[in-house]
């Protein structure tokens, strides 16, 4: 249920590094989507976009992100909803695919996390991407 209108960008930075992963750049995901009409005719907005994620750029970063675009072009990466942020109906959310957010320090939506990565690898896995 992902809008068509969606874009994804992918850029590598390698004089900016994340937290626990000092050693290497970072790979930064960019979504962008505009306001529209759905697959079943209803509208929806696309509020707080573009939206940027921000991923090790490792050998097991540099997977992972070859695995959400996959997702993004089965488009299972955002989905028409309610946004548990702002409340507002039938708009394009996240579709249970944790994204980094925040390149902060020990922010909820930041690294370090050592886990992230396998935790994505197993939430793409649920939807059939691996």
């Amino acid at each position: 249920n992902q809008p068509t209108s969606g874009k994804m960008a992918v850029k590598t930075d390698s004089s900016i590094s994340l937290a626990g992963y000092e050693q290497y750049g970072t790979i930064i995901v960019t979504y962008n989507f505009t306001s529209g009409i759905g697959q079943n005719g209803v509208s929806y907005s696309a509020h707080g976009f573009p939206r940027t994620a921000y991923f090790p750029d490792c050998d097991d970063g540099n997977d992972v992100v070859d695995l959400i675009k996959v997702a993004f072009k089965r488009r299972l990466i955002f989905t028409i909803g309610d946004s548990v942020t702002t409340g507002a109906k039938n708009c394009a959310v996240w579709n249970d695919i944790h994204h980094k957010t925040s390149m902060r320090r020990g922010d909820t939506y930041g690294y370090p996390d050592p886990g992230y990565l396998a935790r994505v690898r197993a939430e793409l896995k649920s939807k059939g991407v691996e």
